[in-house]
C-alpha cells in the first residue's frame, strides 16, 4: 500500500467546481474583470495585419557620419522616432534653408 494517499472526489464534485468556475469566468468577461468577450461584429470586422497609423511616415535615404548614426543607435529601441522627434524639435525654431 503507498504510503501517500490521495484525496478523490467524486465525480458530481468535480462538475459542480467547474460549473462554478465557469459561471465565474462568464461573469468576469461580461463584466470586463479579467477577460473581454469578443461578438461576432468584431470577429468580422477583424483584419489582418498592422493597424493602419493614423501619420504615415515616409521611408527615405539619408546619408549620416558614422559617429553620429552610432550614437542614435546606441540609444536602444525606437532610435529613428527619437531622431525624428529632435530634427521636429529643431525645425520649430530654425529655417531649413
Amino acid at each position: 500500500m503507498s504510503k501517500t494517499s490521495k484525496k478523490t472526489t467524486s465525480p458530481d464534485a468535480e462538475m459542480l467546481q467547474f460549473m462554478a468556475d465557469l459561471e465565474l469566468s462568464l461573469k468576469e468577461a461580461q463584466t470586463g474583470t479579467d477577460a473581454r468577450v469578443t461578438t461576432g461584429e468584431e470577429i468580422k470586422r477583424r483584419t489582418r495585419g498592422r493597424p493602419v497609423a493614423k501619420v504615415h511616415k515616409q521611408p527615405v535615404t539619408l546619408r549620416l557620419d558614422a559617429d553620429v548614426l552610432e550614437r542614435w543607435r546606441a540609444s536602444g529601441k525606437g532610435w529613428q522616432t527619437r531622431m525624428s522627434d529632435a530634427l521636429r524639435d529643431w525645425l520649430r525654431t530654425h529655417s531649413p534653408v
